[in-house]
């Protein structure tokens, strides 16, 4: 595709020097991925956040960049086309959506977005499509599935080249459908501009990324900007917001949008409700009510907050035509989402959870879930992120108090930031709390932490291990070191074991 053609559409271009017709054959924002052909977007800085990508622009030349889109000069050769547009971040995505076809408008594309719930919503909906034999694909925090191929990301939600070309990737294996999670951040950077949704799910709005977004306030603003762009279109092209009732950003979101609106809810009147809800160790009991019809489900997946998350992704299906009695049969074979109250199994006299939880509700909604079924003591080990909101660490602080027997303060990804004052922020809920000093530790080493809570279990015991989840990583000063909870249970279940605490007497 040349140059000219490729920016045709784009009014943002205040003007071009250099060869329009040159050959664009991908697009890029990150130098090191740059090829011979490639077009590469300048996108500018955020502080802490993201490089302002014109410092990289001599580098993607050297890597064989055809032409730039820049907000400013840079320093390259002038035989280089260069295309210059008032918002570089705009430009990446209606650029990469062109380049690609616009592929979202060949295939019906739910968002989900929300502080908390939004994997295990995108993994329900997942399931029950391919449960009713339709060809679906992923794009999420864990992977990114087309077909049967699975690849992950850096981001939650991808950049607009990545995004785009995986679409289109999408569009060309014939899927129906593609579940995609939305992060506040992907919304702020555009990075969802030029993608058609058929259906924006919200789950939840509670704290988090308030280093990001400063304030509740603007963080759900941002939010809202998601179903505001749902479009004014009716009939087979109408758009749907599917709103969580009991959460009262849902009003806001109902203003902000055009589109069809369905509520799903436990307290509060909604169209998707649950009611009889019985909470259980093995997963929950409910019954699901939907314009008259009503449907017995169980819910393989623990918690409350699961049983939101199935009503959100049930709203997502019930748009789609697809039957109450379908999904309540489906959702029986649901399988348990990877690092989400993830069991960690060796034969153990207690149990062990592994959970991505990182936001105060996060933390609360798998605390106050475990606790429903914890017949011995519940150990709690969880950090909180450095170089990140510092006002919800005493929070989930005196959170984990509120629920658990005994605790162990440890790193989670403390970044450039001194674990040990983080640790002090999250001491201060438990101080608070009034939370008892021989009932905590703090221990710096994320796999000493876990190992401690193993030693400390016994017989009945439940021992939650909070923040990470699925990851497989710690951030740790500038480097990204190889770090798996499940890994590190299991590791240390080994040298229980190999200490001969094999019938669990704890500490």
């Amino acid at each position: 595709m040349q140059l000219q053609e490729l920016t045709a559409h784009l009014f943002d271009v205040l003007h071009i020097e250099g060869d329009r017709t040159v050959k664009i054959s991908g697009i890029q924002m990150d130098s090191r991925r740059v090829g011979p052909g490639d077009l590469f977007v300048c996108v500018p800085g955020i502080d802490g956040f993201l490089e302002d990508r014109h410092h990289y622009a001599s580098a993607a030349a050297a890597q064989g960049a055809a032409a730039f889109v820049v907000e400013r000069e840079v320093e390259v050769d002038d035989t280089i086309p260069r295309v210059y547009v008032k918002n570089a971040r705009y430009a990446l995505a209606v650029l990469s959506a062109h380049f690609y076809g616009y592929p979202s408008s060949e295939l019906k594309v739910i968002g989900i977005t929300g502080t908390n719930g939004k994997t295990t919503t995108s993994y329900i909906i997942d399931h029950l499509l391919r449960d009713q034999g339709l060809n679906t694909g992923m794009m999420g925090s864990i992977v990114t599935r087309i077909g049967d191929e699975v690849a992950t990301f850096g981001t939650n939600t991808q950049e607009p080249p990545d995004l785009q070309r995986n679409l289109r990737r999408m569009a060309d294996a014939q899927a129906d459908f593609c579940v995609m999670e939305v992060s506040s951040q992907g919304l702020d950077m555009g990075r969802v501009i030029g993608t058609r949704f058929r259906t924006a799910v919200f789950t939840n709005l509670t704290q988090d990324h308030l280093d990001y977004h400063l304030t509740m306030e603007a963080y759900r603003e941002v939010k809202g900007r998601f179903f505001a762009r749902l479009g004014n279109a009716a009939g087979p092209d109408s758009s749907f917001a599917v709103l969580n009732a009991d959460d009262e950003a849902s009003d806001y979101f109902r203003r902000q949008t055009a589109a069809q609106i369905i509520t799903y809810g436990i307290r509060e009147e909604a169209d998707v409700k649950a009611n009889d809800i019985r909470l259980t160790a093995g997963g929950t009991e409910c019954t699901v009510s939907f314009r008259g019809s009503h449907a017995q489900v169980r819910l393989p997946l623990v918690g409350l907050f699961n049983v939101y998350n199935m009503l959100a992704a049930f709203s997502a299906l019930l748009i789609e035509g697809i039957p109450l009695s379908s999904l309540a049969e489906g959702i029986k074979t649901m399988k348990p989402v990877i690092g989400r109250l993830e069991s960690v199994d060796a034969g153990q006299p207690f149990s062990v959870f592994v959970d991505y939880a990182h936001t105060p509700d996060g933390l609360e909604e798998a605390l106050k879930a475990i606790k429903e079924f914890t017949r011995g003591r519940l150990i709690t080990v969880f950090g909180c992120g450095g170089d990140r909101d510092r006002a919800k660490r005493p929070v989930m602080g005196a959170i984990a108090a509120r629920y658990s027997d005994k605790i162990i303060l440890t790193s989670d990804n403390p970044r450039y930031e001194n674990p040990d004052t983080i640790m002090l922020d999250i001491r201060k809920g438990l101080q608070q709390a009034r939370y008892a000093e021989e009932r905590y530790e703090m221990i710096a080493d994320r796999k000493d932490g876990i190992g401690r809570a193993i030693q400390w279990a016994a017989h009945g015991d439940v021992v939650v291990i909070a923040g990470k989840g699925h990851e497989q990583y710690q951030v740790i000063g500038g480097e990204t070191q190889p770090f798996d909870d499940r890994k590190a249970v299991l590791e240390a279940l080994s040298e229980r074991r190999s200490r001969g605490m094999e019938k669990g007497e704890g500490h």
